[in-house]
């Protein structure tokens, strides 16, 4: 296994704010590799870094192979028609425009549709078949399914695995934990601008196999809580002697107790407290 991108030390700044803060990583070869942090936390700016579209302050990128972007919703005019949308990034990418990539994503009955008249999912599946032009070697997907439903995720879901079957390294930013759960082989957390995690889903998710959340909703408000759509919520190593000393707080307190839920720790809830880390 080759290593598809390299990233030594990379800083980026925008005016006195710096943002990338001396990150280094590398992909590997026909991995699906997953940026992920909060909004602002730098996971596009490290894309467009990478794709060539921004420019950075230091640090060195290496990249072994040819690409291909998804687009973004805004990128294309809106009455541009899908044939002329694939056509003008053919003629772009030297490629020969048969309609090859327009049976695949299901796009042959929308050819002649302009761009605005699409539904979000067929602008999705165009975006990606406009980014497999070339048929490129390593891919670039930010947030590939936002905004879509069941169905539409769950085709462009099996595209992307059918894609990782032909070698090609994926890397994608998404705020989808389960997508993220599904797809991909590593996962880097960014935290302002540095690297707060980067490994397996599982690596992220081992230590907290035995943790899990109590979820009890009460008449007034409980303390040392977060507070999660209308529940009070406390992590516990041990379900029955916390659920157990809450139970009595509140009988002491005399706090109606309405409702109990229990969950074992998620890789979402993993990501969130990463990410609140350091924070009061």
């Amino acid at each position: 296994m080759g290593i598809a991108i390299q990233i030594d030390n990379l800083i980026k700044s925008y005016g006195v704010n710096t943002v990338i803060k001396d990150i280094s990583f590398a992909v590997n070869c026909g991995e699906i590799f997953a940026l992920l942090g909060t909004n602002g936390a730098g996971k596009t700016t490290i894309l467009e870094c990478i794709e060539g579209i921004r420019k950075y302050d230091s640090g060195n990128i290496t990249v072994n192979g040819n690409i291909g972007v998804q687009l973004q919703s805004s990128s294309l005019p809106a009455n541009i028609k899908a044939i002329e949308a694939y056509q003008l990034v053919c003629k772009w990418n030297k490629a020969q425009a048969n309609l090859e990539l327009f049976n695949v994503f299901k796009l042959a009955q929308l050819k002649n549709k302009q761009y605005k008249e699409m539904s979000t999912g067929q602008k999705r599946r165009l975006h990606l078949a406009l980014a497999l032009i070339g048929n490129p070697d390593i891919i670039f997907l930010d947030e590939p399914t936002a905004g879509l439903d069941v169905e539409g995720r769950v085709f462009l879901h099996a595209q992307i695995r059918k894609l990782k079957e032909q070698g090609k390294t994926i890397i994608m930013a998404s705020h989808d934990m389960a997508e993220v759960e599904s797809l991909c082989d590593r996962i880097t957390i960014l935290k302002d601008g540095k690297i707060a995690f980067i490994g397996t889903t599982t690596e992220l998710t081992s230590e907290m196999e035995d943790q899990c959340r109590i979820h009890i909703k009460t008449e007034r408000p409980l303390k040392n809580a977060d507070y999660e759509q209308g529940y009070w919520v406390f992590t516990s190593v041990n379900i029955g002697d916390t659920l157990l000393e809450l139970l009595q707080i509140c009988k002491q307190t005399q706090n109606t107790v309405l409702d109990v839920k229990i969950e074992r720790a998620t890789l979402e809830q993993r990501f969130m407290d990463i990410a609140r880390e350091g924070k009061s």
